[in-house]
């Protein structure tokens, strides 16, 4: 079943903004290769897409959703289903922003032809924009197969969470040569293969000023250098919803907290009686 479905605008608090301008492109952003850089922060809900919908060029549904909204260790539990119904809510909150989606672990690495199943069906199911997919070279003919049959796809490289396993850990990539060496190449083979924009994650700022030097395709840096063609991160790390976050990762604000202290003040008007109140009353008729 489809997670895709029409709101009813008169019941719903969550119907989007009637759309007061055309969504942008996949065609768009990849033409933004050196010119302003591209703003691209995560969401995984309606609500969340339709306050970061006018600031942003993309929103990215990324499969940090399991860490973020259920509370999983990593990003390998995370699975099509659920990528798929966070995916249709946030196209559902926005009406400019290319949305793309993440393709999580075990949906893709298989074949290029397991990819291309994958990546249809949530297309199919949420109107998203693109797919994301993590991993260098040896994913190169994935995005080819895909790019070449539709699917426009964003590739991944430098600190790859999915492969958090193998890695050992989150730690910054590519401080050795030949780590960096391995990286620019993945990241140049990915753009070569036909991705539209390429996230460069935790590494070593040299490694990303090279790889936006030499494709030809948009660099998204996070944790990685200012002088990427645009930036992500994770919209809840920038608020300032949790307390532990990467070093590359600036706090615009406390929502924590300042959530904390509304509750606080909530739940003392609810103990003294003083919520709720005449206004939120419903007096009987005369």
């Amino acid at each position: 079943m489809s997670t895709t479905f029409t709101i009813d605008t008169a019941t719903s608090r969550a119907n989007p903004t009637p759309a007061p301008m055309k969504r942008l492109t996949v065609p768009s952003i990849r033409a933004r290769k050196g010119a302003e850089p591209l703003v691209m922060l995560t969401a995984y809900t309606v609500r969340t897409a339709q306050l970061l919908d006018p600031h942003c060029d993309m929103l990215l549904v990324g499969d940090s959703l399991g860490q973020v909204v259920y509370g999983l260790p990593s990003t390998v539990p995370v699975t099509l289903e659920m990528m798929a119904a966070h995916g249709a809510a946030v196209v559902r909150g926005s009406y400019h922003a290319v949305v793309v989606i993440d393709m999580p672990f075990g949906s893709y690495e298989a074949s290029p032809e397991k990819a291309f199943e994958s990546a249809a069906w949530l297309l199919k199911q949420t109107g998203a924009a693109a797919v994301k997919l993590e991993g260098g070279r040896a994913m190169a003919p994935t995005v080819k197969f895909l790019s070449e049959r539709g699917i426009p796809v964003m590739g991944h490289v430098g600190l790859t969470p999915q492969a958090v396993n193998t890695l050992g850990g989150y730690g910054a990539r590519g401080r050795t040569q030949a780590e960096a060496a391995k990286i620019i190449d993945d990241g140049q083979a990915i753009a070569a293969a036909g991705a539209f924009a390429l996230v460069i994650e935790g590494v070593v700022e040299p490694i990303a000023i090279e790889l936006t030097r030499t494709i030809d395709c948009p660099t998204i840096g996070i944790g990685a250098s200012a002088q990427c063609d645009g930036q992500v991160l994770v919209a809840e790390d920038m608020l300032g919803l949790f307390d532990r976050t990467a070093r590359f990762v600036k706090k615009f604000d406390d929502l924590a907290g300042r959530i904390s202290a509304a509750v606080e003040t909530y739940a003392a008007d609810v103990r003294s009686r003083t919520f709720p109140g005449a206004e939120q009353i419903y007096a009987p008729k005369d």
